[in-house]
Formats: structure tokens, sequence, C-alpha cells
């Protein structure tokens, strides 16, 4: 098994780091000096680039290693694939004066694996291979161990217990049936491998495998793909659940969902098209100042949408996905593109800048006609940025002075619309009438972005999952704590956790982000963890993949069961570091499938709580494996244990215990593994880390059944022996040491044979009661028993064994049966509904114990 472990780890290990290969481009364009000593671009393999060469950075090109940027023209990169941030990130020549920020902030630093979403530019190569943000992912996935599985860890500290219980008491009856029964070596140590036959549970281990078996085809079902099926228990104990933001929780499309203008509120419909979520549907028809706004978006706009294809059946995008929600949007309004392309043809662009965050396009204003030729400028960006630059405001088709009470009014929508986690934009317009138009190459901000008329509020959203909020309720329901890590802003992500039921609404979140978190000892980690709780929680923003994996260490460190779900390169340490990973299997990375240990195959979260119900099920479903193997052994061994003491006949014979464990138990107890999680089983807290399978409730619980259980066999076997007039059985002739065919040439051996059939059967009878008892552990589905069709074969092939072993000559020889009168199985049936029966007695002090703890 620590081979297998160790084949196995290495394999993940191997196949993360291939994964992580193929997010980096095959070619690259660099510039290199050439044979006549001039500077020249060319195309080289992207790992011969080196430190020193200088990148060339063109629209939808992957970067091949770490460089700075010495030139750019709006340069904007997809950081996705290490943030998980899918909002590109805009990227400067200057170097970054800004202190507490992690080197994925810095505007200068472009990465190998992320891609040129818009603009172009040049970058001088710092890092490559190993040493770039990318391969520091891949080393610290290759450094992580994978500790066994905690269900086998159980199992095996439970087998050597009870191993060590069955030597002991093997060689405890051997000497005692020597010394002080008289027994001959052969016999007392037939007496002593009974004893250890009776302790011994030998089908453990395979309903260990057939329960974990049944609940990774039923996850299967689910779209939950178990990659060993192991993990399932592990993911039943989960007591933390890590989850990004970006396509886990939400959609990962943005989408235009409100608008402001003129004064108005407007809601678009966000459900997604037929045709994908940038279909070009035209559901409404904008007019008007809404119109004049749509205009302004689709002008102001570097995106391109992408029709089906035969191999791709939804409609795409080119470029940044926020301008491609306006695109959509325009479209969606009714706006003739080919329309606008000629009545606005494009002049001149000022990039996106970090400073402005504005973007400004100019045109050809081919709609005027007062002033032919004319040129026109459409601006968007951030509320307060743009609402600065604009002296009025169009309302109902008039441009009006912006006063200070339209100002506020704005204001206050786009605070609105952000406490609603909305990404806000706004757009302005500037017909640039004057007689003195400067050349295009002297068009500058200062000149253009002053004396805008506004237009009005765009709030866009990435919608999150449908399903997510009833799940994040069950989780609160079923005791896990759930903590947001994500790569996005704190305030982003603090408002989806609050629409989603991640934080309550009266909770007062802390929001720690890398930065922070470098500057913490394991110690302050760790106390700052402790800390959390239901009014007080934590997000934890702007996290690098180093600091996802220092969290998921620190929880791990607190004892807690920590799952981790992403979707992203960059998630790829922490799913490998954590208890259990899970990565979506539609959006995620490559790179996060070959490193999770679980992978949702149709990106559907509430599957997880699915899957941690059926974790818990697969826990619970061994607990009743063992406490129904267990309440046979005690019957099983008290007959030694009396044997010993006593001096009584032996109540059961070594084959008829084999006949038991390896025979009737053996189905319904497999059955017992197919059984559905229990109705509260997402109710109650998860279980520790260290908690065993065999605690003191467990065992109170057998002994109590296997106490009744005994006693109502020893009942039957009396009852034999007093019906043929034999009271004083400790002056019973030692017909139990005699071979079977010898035993029967008396009158004492044959009434012995009758008392140990009576025995067995009233065994097998009540193990019928018992594995009813043990398949509702905390609630009671009456009937549901019969719905189990594994568990209706298992008690029908119980009985249909018992009266072959009994009835049959062959196998009552072999198993030394005496055939039983029929009338006899009148009392026998009883022990059925009496075992049942203290099951509910035993359910309702449990319970009731329950209830005074939560009172």
């Amino acid at each position: 098994d620590v081979y297998k472990r160790q084949l196995w780890q290495e394999y993940r290990a191997e196949m993360a780091v291939a994964a992580l290969r193929k997010v980096l481009p095959v070619y690259a364009r660099v510039v290199r000096v050439g044979t006549d000593g001039t500077p020249q671009e060319t195309q080289i393999p992207a790992e011969e680039v080196v430190p020193g060469d200088v990148l060339v950075l063109t629209e939808g090109e992957h970067i091949p290693a770490d460089a700075r940027v010495v030139e750019e023209h709006g340069l904007r990169i997809n950081h996705a694939v290490l943030t998980g941030d899918a909002v590109p990130m805009r990227k400067t020549a200057e170097a970054s004066l800004i202190e507490g920020i992690t080197e994925l902030e810095r505007p200068n630093l472009v990465f190998a694996g992320t891609s040129v979403v818009s603009g172009s530019g040049r970058a001088v190569v710092f890092a490559t291979g190993m040493s770039t943000q990318l391969g520091r992912i891949a080393r610290l996935s290759q450094a992580i161990k994978e500790p066994p599985s905690a269900i086998y860890q159980d199992i095996y500290r439970l087998t050597r217990i009870l191993a060590a219980v069955a030597i002991t008491a093997g060689l405890a009856a051997f000497l005692v049936g020597i010394s002080d029964i008289g027994m001959s070596a052969a016999d007392a140590f037939l007496f002593a491998i009974g004893i250890m036959v009776a302790v011994t549970p030998e089908g453990l281990l395979p309903t260990v495998t057939l329960s974990l078996a049944m609940a990774v085809q039923r996850l299967a079902r689910l779209g939950v793909l178990v990659k060993k099926p192991a993990v399932v228990d592990t993911l039943g104990k989960t007591s933390v659940l890590c989850i990004d933001k970006s396509g886990t929780l939400t959609q990962n499309r943005m989408t235009a969902c409100r608008a402001w203008v003129g004064g108005q509120q407007f809601a678009f419909d966000t459900a997604d098209d037929p045709g994908g979520p940038f279909s070009p549907a035209c559901p409404f028809s904008a007019t008007g100042d809404l119109a004049a706004l749509l205009v302004a978006a689709e002008r102001c706009n570097n995106s391109r949408l992408v029709p089906p294809s035969p191999g791709r059946p939804m409609w795409g995008y080119l470029g940044d996905q926020t301008e491609a929600a306006l695109r959509v949007l325009a479209l969606r309004g009714c706006l003739d593109v080919e329309v606008l392309e000629r009545t606005y043809p494009r002049v001149h662009e000022l990039p996106f800048d970090a400073r402005r965050k504005r973007m400004t396009t100019i045109h050809r204003d081919g709609a005027s006609s007062t002033t032919p030729g004319a040129l026109i400028a459409f601006v968007k960006g951030a509320p307060r940025e743009v609402l600065q630059c604009c002296t009025h405001i169009l309302i109902n088709g008039t441009v009006q002075p912006l006063d200070h009470a339209l100002r506020a009014e704005i204001l206050a929508v786009t605070d609105e619309y952000a406490r609603n986690a909305l990404r806000v934009l706004a757009l302005a317009r500037r017909t640039l009438d004057d007689p003195a138009v400067p050349r295009a190459g002297t068009y500058t901000p200062e000149w253009i972005e002053r004396d805008l008329t506004f237009l009005g509020l765009v709030a866009m959203t990435d919608p999150p999952r449908p399903e997510v909020a009833g799940a994040v309720q069950k989780c609160h329901d079923a005791g896990i704590r759930l903590v947001m890590v994500t790569g996005d802003y704190g305030l982003t992500a603090e408002s989806l956790a609050r629409r989603v039921g991640i934080i309550p609404a009266t909770a007062r979140p802390r929001i720690v982000n890398g930065a922070d978190m470098d500057s913490m000892s394991d110690a302050e980690l760790r106390a700052l963890l402790e800390s959390m709780d239901t009014l007080s929680p934590i997000i934890f923003a702007r996290m690098a993949p180093e600091h996802k994996l220092r969290l998921v260490a620190a929880f791990q460190s607190l004892g807690e069961v920590v799952t981790v779900i992403g979707d992203g390169v960059n998630d790829a340490p922490a799913l490998r570091k954590s208890d259990v990973g899970i990565a979506m299997g539609v959006s995620g990375a490559y790179v996060a499938r070959e490193a999770a240990d679980i992978i949702l195959t149709n990106d559907n979260f509430a599957a997880i709580v699915e899957a941690i119900a059926e974790g818990r099920a697969v826990y619970d479903n061994i607990r009743k494996f063992i406490t129904y193997i267990l309440i046979s052994n005690v019957p099983e061994v008290v007959p030694f244990a009396l044997r010993a003491l006593l001096r009584i006949p032996l109540a059961l014979t070594v084959p008829q215990i084999l006949a038991v464990d390896l025979g009737t138990d053996l189905l319904p107890a497999l059955a017992l593994s197919t059984e559905a999680p229990e109705l509260d089983v997402m109710q109650h807290p998860p279980r520790r880390r260290r908690s065993l399978l065999l605690d003191r409730s467990l065992a109170l619980r057998v002994l109590g059944l296997g106490a009744v259980e005994t006693a109502l066999c020893y009942a039957g076997f009396l009852w034999v022996f007093h019906a043929a007039g034999y009271t004083d059985l400790r002056s019973f002739p030692p017909v139990d040491l005699l071979p079977f065919s010898a035993r029967l040439m008396s009158r004492e051996g044959t009434v012995y044979a009758l008392a140990t059939t009576v025995f067995h059967a009233g065994l097998v009878t009540a193990q019928v009661g018992s594995v009813l008892a043990c398949r509702r552990m905390t609630t009671e589905d009456v009937g549901s028993w019969i719905r189990n069709r594994a568990l209706r074969v298992g008690i029908a092939v119980e009985i249909l064994l018992i009266l072959l072993l009994i009835y049959f000559p062959p196998l009552a020889v072999l198993f030394e049966h005496q055939p039983l009168p029929w009338w006899w199985w009148g009392g026998l049936i009883l022990y059925a509904p009496a075992l049942y029966g203290l099951h509910w007695l035993f359910r309702a002090v449990f319970v009731a114990r329950k209830r005074r703890e939560v009172g």
C-alpha cells in the first residue's frame, strides 16, 4: 500500500507539471541581434527563450516567460490563469511605487502562461522555466506529499486492535482449555481458534471497499468524478470549505444587467440565451437616451463576438469580457453594428490607463447634419473619474447642465450598484466641433476628456451559479465553515459572499489580502483563523498560489479537514495540499483537474453538498457494518468464556461460527454498505479529524444489543436441555469434546446437537432484527428497508442458508446440526422483533440525550 500510494503521488505530480507545460506557448516572438549586427524580430521555440530576450507582445498571444514591460500601447493582460481574476490588468512601462502589493499585482510585469487581451508592447525576460510564477506553482505542486487515506488509517487501527484482542483471547482460551478444562492440546488449539475467529470481522475490508465503490457510482451519476474511492470518506469529514470566487461561485461571464440613464433605471434580463451567453438576441428596442448610451458602449469598444461554428455551438468573444458584455447589450438593444460602423468610423483611440481609469475612442460623426465632418469622442471608465470630466448630462434627448444634485444622484446609484456586487462603468461623449481640431498624432487626454456630456451608467454582474445559495445554506446547516479565498478584490468578493449567503447580512467581515498574509507569522495566522466565527468571518483576497497553500496548511494544523474548490492553475498547489481537492470539469483548467481528487463534470456547485452527504453516509455505513458484525461477535465469544468459567457445554461450535461470519452474516452486512444517507446526515457538525470508528457510543450499542442477543440465544439453548430433563449443565457429560459422529451415538450427544442448532438458528434470526436496527443510527424511516433491494436479498439468503445448513444432510453433518421440529421456529422468529424493538428503545434514549445537549 505504501508503494502504491507513492506511485500514485508521483503520477499526479507528473501529470500536474505536464498540464502546466501545456499552458505555455510553443513559439515566442523575440528581438535578437541578427547576423548583420542589427536587432531583428524573429520567432523561436518557447523553450529557447532566455533571460535578457526582448519579447514582442501582440493581442491574442501567450507569454512564454516572466518579463518586465519596457514599451506598451494599450497593453492589457489576462492573469486569470495565475490569480483567477477574470478582469484583464492594464500594463505600463513605468515601475509602480505602491508598497504592500504582490509581484503579480505590479503593473510593469508580465508572467508566463498569461495572455495578451488587447494592445501591444515589448518586455525584457527576467525569469524562465521553474523560476517563473508558473514554475513556482509547479514546484509547489511537486513538493506536496499526500498522507494515507483517513478511512484506511481508521480501518488499520481498528484491525490492529481487534487482532490484538483476538490473539490475547485465543492464547488465554488455549491455556485455560489445557490447564482448567483438561482438553487435549489439539482440542484446546481448536478452542482458541474458535475464539479468534469469533472476534475477527472477516468481511470488514471488502465491505469498506464495496461501500466506497457504491458511493463513487452514485456520485458519478450526479456529475462528481472521484479519482480515488477513499477520498469520499475524507470529504465527509470536511469541516472547512475553501472556495474560489470566479468560475466556482460565479459563472465566469460578465453580463450587463442594470443601467441608469437620464434619471431612469433600466433592468435587463441576464438569463442565458439558447445560443450561449454572448448570443446577439434582440429582446428590447433601445430608443432615446438609452440608445445614445448603447451607441457609446458599442463604439468605445475593442472586443469582438465570435459566432457559433460546427466545432463550437456557443457564441464566444475576443478581448475584454467587460467590453464584450457592453457589445452584447448594444446588440440586444437592436442596434445595427454595420450601420454604426458606417456612421461613426473610428479615427483614434486613447487606451485605458490605470491612472485616468478611462478609455476614449474618437470617431467621425456621420450622424451630425449641422457640422459635417465633425468628430465625436466616446468615453467610458470608472464612474467617479468620468463624472469629474463631465459638465453636462443628456436627459430626454436634451443636453442640460450637470448640477450638484444630479452628481449626488449618480454617485448614490453607483454606490447602490457596487453594494450589490455589480461592476459599474460610466459613459460619456463630446462633440469635437472646434475648428482647430489637432492632427490625430497630437490627441491628448487633457484636450479630449473635458467638457463631457454624461450619458449614463451600466452595471454588470458575473452572476453566481443558480445552485450556489441553496448549497451554501446546506453547508451552514452541516456545520461546515465556508471560507472565500480568491485572487479578486476584497470588496467584490465580500459583496458576492453576502449575495450567496456565505456571509450573514449582520456580519462584519475582515478582508485579508496577500500582502497582509506575508506580514503574518504562522502563529499569527493560526490565531487569526481561530478567531473566525459566524459574525466575524474573514475573506482572503488577492491570494497568490503560495498564500492559498499556506492557508490550507494553517487550517490543517488546527485539526480541520480542509476541502478546496478551484478552477485555475493558481489553485493547483492548494488543491493538492488540501485533504480533498475539487476542480471544475468544464470551466476548470487542465492543471487544476490533474491536481484535484474530485472533478465536477458539470460544474454544479450543489453536487459538492451531495458528495459531502455521500461521504458522511459512507462512514455511517461502515460503522453500521462494524456494529452489526460486532453484535454477533458477542454471542460467538460468550459461549467460550462460559465454557471456561462455568464448565458448561459449548453453545456454539467453531464450524457454526464460521457459518455465521462467512455465510449468513455476509450479505446483510454488505447490504448495509448500500444504505442511502440518513435523513439528518447534513444536520449535524462534521466529525473530528481524529475520530475513531469504534468509539464509546458504538461500543455501548454493541455491548447492549449483543448482550440481549446472547441472552435470547442462551434462552433457547437452555430450554432444549430443560425440555430433555437436564437441569444442571455443569454435570453434563463433556460431549462437546467428541467428534460429531461419535456425539450422536448417545442421547446426551443428540440433545447437545439440538441445543447448539437452536443457539445457531436463534443467532441468525436475531441478526435479522439486528441488521434492521443497524441500518438507521440516528433517524428512522419506517419501512424504507423494503426499498433497499440488497437488504431484502441479504435477509432472504440469510434465512435460506440457515435452513440449508440445518435440513440439508451433507451440510448439517459438516456444521454439526440436528434437524429442528418446525414448530420450534415460532419461538425463534420472535428474536428478530425483540432486537429491533430494543433498538427503538436505545434510539429514543439517544435522541433524548441529544436534545438535552442541544438545549
